[in-house]
This record gives structure tokens, sequence and C-alpha cells, in this order.
């Protein structure tokens, strides 16, 4: 069995509609919408859907929602589960696909397919595990070039985005996941309220698994980027960012060295 977990907050009534669609249409069983909104007009959407299981919760952050949702498809015994943003949609059905990859390959705890734009442009979001500098510096040094080179490394541009790859930190909006593995590691960690906890979770589960990313599957994504265009958004950027250190290590990581050196490693060697 597939499940599959949106969390809402006060999201525009068409966003809701379209990636309801697409998991309804798709092979996932169960689709748990987590509704942290303080509005009224997203559960009879939400309910519309025959395999939508509606709750509501106060809103205790991204992870917490998913969590709730995990939790149950783990009593559900579901053998994937899928984390989705809000703001994803797709053509043909993504679920199928990555069930397929997941049902050949399995060392693979997660596997995310590549992010489009709507226009059809790749988003990079097959990264590096982060050091300070790949997060705070392309984001406030005012270098284009200086920019452009850090994204291109953290973000494995290089790679061509083109291959099956073996990734270190993949993106939260889009995150397909063997069960057992989120069973295992414990879902996310809820410390973080909004942003890093898809970082924290990747790196969890490559800490048991392997963490891949198919462009033979594709989706769309939005991607509204909320911490560019709003302070208080940034805020919680930067907070939870700091969390994250805190927890894996500022400018001392072993860890981090070492998964970096071997994926970069690995994807010259395909080169």
């Amino acid at each position: 069995m597939t499940t599959a977990s949106v969390v809402f907050y006060n999201n525009p009534e068409d966003e809701i509609t379209k990636v309801l669609s697409c998991l309804q249409d798709s092979i996932a069983e169960k689709i748990y919408v987590i509704d942290h909104s303080d509005s009224e007009y997203i559960e009879p959407i939400a309910k519309s859907f025959s395999k939508v299981i509606y709750k509501s919760y106060p809103n205790m952050g991204f992870g917490t929602g998913h969590n709730h949702a995990i939790k149950q498809s783990i009593a559900d015994n579901s053998d994937y589960h899928a984390i989705i943003n809000p703001d994803i949609y797709w053509d043909d059905d993504a679920i199928a696909g990555l069930t397929a990859f997941m049902e050949k390959n399995k060392d693979c705890g997660l596997v995310m397919p590549k992010i489009l734009f709507p226009n059809g442009e790749i988003q990079y979001l097959c990264k590096l595990l982060p050091t300070p500098m790949d997060l705070f510096g392309r984001r406030f040094i005012p270098f284009k070039g200086y920019k452009e080179r850090l994204n291109s490394h953290y973000e494995l541009r290089w790679s061509g985005y083109d291959k099956i790859m073996e990734i270190p930190c993949l993106s939260g909006c889009f995150m397909f996941v063997r069960t057992e593995i989120l069973k295992k590691i414990g879902g996310f960690d809820e410390r973080y309220f909004l942003y890093a906890e898809d970082m924290d979770l990747c790196r969890r589960i490559g800490e048991v698994s392997r963490t891949i990313f198919n462009p033979e599957v594709s989706v769309y994504h939005t991607f509204h980027r909320a911490s560019y265009r709003s302070v208080k958004y940034l805020r919680l950027h930067m907070k939870s960012v700091v969390k994250y250190f805190n927890k894996w290590g500022w400018f001392f990581d072993r860890k981090r060295n070492r998964h970096n050196r071997r994926c970069i490693s690995v994807l010259k060697s395909l080169e």
C-alpha cells in the first residue's frame, strides 16, 4: 500500500484542488490532508476527494503536521509514504513511477523525482550536505559570480541532473519514502517549525539507507520561496538553519565531509 500526506496552510483553492486531483488519480490508496489553516474553505475541498482522510490541527509546523500522517501510515502498515508540498502537481502518475522504482531498488529508503518549474525548467534541488557558507553565504553575500560558483558546487549543477544519482540532501517538496524507514528513524524532528526539517530527515534516512534522485519521473513545483519575500519567513528559515547546525555541527562535521566527498567522487566517475 502507498499513502501520501499534504499539509495545508491557507493555500489557494486551485492549488489544493490540483495536488489532490493528482493524488486522487494516482495509485495512492490513502491521502492524509493535514489542515493547519485558520480558514474553513479547505475542509470541503479536501473531503470532496474519496481517498482523502482530513484532519485539522493547530499549526505546530510542517514536520509535525506530516508526522501525524506518518504515524497513521505506519499504523496502516503501508509500504511507501509520499510527503508532498501543496504546490506540487504532475501529468503522469508520479506515485506509480516511484513505487516501481522502489520495488526494484530495495536498498533505497528515499527517492525524489525530477522537480520542474511550471515552464518546464529544472529546479536544482539535489544538494550536498550544507556547510554554514552554503546556506548563509549564498543568501547574503552580494556577489553574483561567487553565488553562481557556490550554487554550481552545492546544488551539483555540473552533474547534469540527467541520471539516477545517490544524493545526500534532497528537497522536502516531494519525498517518496519507504515507510519502514520512517518508522526506524522516527519521522521528522519536530524541533524545526519550518525549513531545514527536510535536510535533517534526508540526512537521517541516509544514515540507514540510500537517498536517490530519479529523473525518469518528474513533477511540477510552483516554488513560492516565501523566505525570499517575507521577513517573517526569513527569520523562521534562519532560526531553523541555526538549529540544524547546532544539532549536526557547524564547521567540524566529519560525517558531512565524508558523505559529500563520496557523492562527488561517485558522480565524477559517471561523467
